[in-house]
């Protein structure tokens, strides 16, 4: 598929680093003095960072890209060092990537001869206490917000009082411009596409709609680049090949932009994939709930 990604023109970069924490997905650090792209799992080209290059060395290129394939991308990344390649690691392991960690760390040692380190650092770097050790890596964006991750509810401590409820997200970012459809957590889930505004009004939300769900949310009226929305879903539909998509939406009219929305992906993509859509009042009360 055709998509865009970040481009990052070593001799410009001067290594400043102000583009990292202008970058919402974490996908940027400053390694051995240059703007290293860690991640193209977690870039999803829309180019916050490029207003923050001082020496226009980041740049968005669109070009074929195949599906997310980690290990062609570690194998590439091996010439960029250690530094690089433990950024990586570590970044797949912060965010939850648990399945493409596994396949770059089987890569590293079916060509151990070939790596410029040891499998034992490997060992340390990610079960041990030594992730500060590695050479000349800057922190990500520092936002916990737009850190992709995901995380098993049943780990979290239980309700402790009757009337507490118990969170039922499990994923992390949820707003659409944050969101990556190539994060592994998205690949044959139930999606859920909320509008800002439900989880407010419906008192139960998390136990009648996230629950069993991973995540969505956006505001037709207010946010700007829907556009952006609609190709993300489109990718979410085709390429994480979603099981089904629940929309949840106010009973205000801008509000149905948001089932405009999902509709439109629905015709764009390849894949067919059944849609729930759910009206709520703005008293809290389910208005209308059908397939459509």
């Amino acid at each position: 598929m055709i998509r865009e990604i970040v481009k990052i023109d070593e001799e410009l970069c001067n290594g400043c680093g102000d583009c990292v924490p202008n970058c919402h997905e974490g996908a940027l650090q400053i390694i051995d003095g240059k703007a290293r792209l860690i991640s193209e799992l977690m870039c999803d080209g829309l180019g916050a960072c490029l207003g923050h290059c001082p020496q226009g060395a980041i740049t968005i290129e669109e070009r074929e890209a195949e599906d997310y394939d980690e290990v062609v991308v570690i194998a590439q990344m091996i010439s960029a060092g250690k530094a690089t390649v433990f950024a990586h690691l570590i970044h797949l392991q912060e965010h939850g990537e648990t399945g493409f960690l596994q396949q770059a760390l089987t890569y590293i040692k079916s060509n151990r001869d070939a790596m410029p380190f040891q499998i034992s650092e490997v060992h340390e770097l990610l079960h041990g206490d030594k992730k500060q050790e590695t050479p000349q890596v800057a922190a990500g964006c520092g936002c916990a917000g737009s850190a992709p991750q995901s995380f098993d509810v049943a780990g979290l401590k239980m309700a402790a009082a009757v009337d507490e409820v118990q969170s039922a997200l499990t994923q992390w970012p949820v707003q659409m411009h944050l969101i990556n459809p190539a994060a592994s957590y998205f690949n044959g889930a139930d999606l859920l596409v909320a509008a800002d505004c439900a989880g407010f009004a419906y008192g139960n939300f998390h136990n009648d709609f996230i629950k069993g769900r991973k995540m969505v949310i956006a505001c037709p009226k207010l946010d700007q680049g829907k556009d952006i929305y609609i190709q993300k879903l489109v990718r979410l539909i085709d390429d994480a090949k979603v099981n089904t998509i629940t929309t949840v939406i106010m009973e205000v009219p801008c509000c149905g932009g948001l089932g405009n929305m999902v509709q439109t992906a629905t015709q764009m993509a390849s894949r067919k994939v059944p849609v729930k859509e759910v009206v709520i009042s703005i008293r809290g009360e389910v208005l209308s709930e059908e397939w459509v």
